[in-house]
């Protein structure tokens, strides 16, 4: 692998290690950066080189960060600047963190003489192994033009905003139909098991008709799966409910179906799930059925 790789990618988590692994398989070259080393051992796996640090990025002219959270990626951007690795880097920030924290590490960034392109994606690891995410991506046209082949690597790119930050805001809107298109999927067929009915079987039934979702047919089979695999964690849709109902707040607008769906994400992890597949918010009705059934 060349010492001097065209794009560095921080954060090689669930979803960021296939995603680099997309950017590689493109014929690109791929430097990881991820702290823990856990992850650079499953990196090194997936044959790709890695450092521990945002610091030893070498030369790499693009910068994909995929990190979970605001402060991580303030965090990130901190140490870039204190090792002077910001200046003619394009950075493309695919976490979801919300308008406002990509907008201040832009600014930050851009005054360093960097460049930004927002690009939050959705799709899931699945998708994100065969490079076939959609990404929301904002950003200059040049700085777009110039990063499109990493940003075709990973998926399908659409182009919703001239400024970094507009593609969190259509993100908050994706991460606000998932959420509650997750919980009303768990909540019907919750219903479906007091019913007494075979679960299974109705979503079978009910997802070839007018209330199929993508999320009902996803998540669905998972949420009847006793020990279903860990694809999205319950904790992510913590953050990101959060992440919707402040913006909810800043842009003055009520959302009673995304806190409800919120509440159902919180009750959850309080149930001590938020590790567990977000799926699972499922037993938070199965939990609560017997004492509300015999009031």
């Amino acid at each position: 692998m060349s010492t001097s790789p065209q794009v560095a990618f921080v954060g090689l988590g669930a979803i960021g290690l296939p995603m680099a692994g997309a950017i590689a398989g493109a014929g690109i070259p791929v430097l990881g950066v991820e702290p823990a080393p856990a992850g650079r051992e499953r990196a090194a796996e997936a044959g790709l080189d890695t450092v521990s640090d945002v610091s030893g990025i070498g030369e790499a002219a693009v910068v994909v960060v995929m990190v979970a959270t605001p402060a991580q990626l303030s965090a990130v951007v901190d140490a870039a600047l204190a090792a002077h690795v910001v200046a003619a880097r394009t950075w493309i920030v695919s976490s979801t963190v919300g308008p406002d924290a990509v907008r201040e590490s832009a600014a930050r960034i851009e005054a360093a003489g960097g460049t930004v392109v927002d690009a939050p994606v959705s799709g899931g690891i699945a998708r994100a192994s065969r490079g076939d995410l959609v990404l929301f991506v904002s950003g200059a046209d040049a700085a777009i033009a110039a990063v499109r082949p990493v940003l075709d690597a990973m998926g399908t790119a659409r182009v919703v905003g001239a400024q970094p930050g507009d593609g969190q805001s259509v993100k908050v809107v994706n991460q606000h139909l998932c959420a509650v298109h997750i919980a009303a999927a768990a909540e019907a067929l919750a219903l479906a098991e007091r019913l007494d009915l075979d679960p299974a079987f109705v979503l079978d039934v009910v997802g070839g008709g007018a209330a199929a979702s993508f999320m009902l047919g996803d998540r669905g089979p998972r949420m009847l799966d006793g020990d279903a695999p860990v694809l999205s964690q319950v904790g992510i849709f913590v953050k990101d409910t959060g992440l919707v109902a402040d913006a909810a707040e800043a842009a003055g607008i009520e959302l009673p179906v995304l806190q409800a769906a919120r509440d159902r994400f919180l009750a959850a992890a309080e149930a001590g799930l938020t590790a567990r597949d977000d799926s699972s918010v499922i037993e938070t009705y199965r939990r609560g059925a017997g004492s509300e059934g015999d009031r």
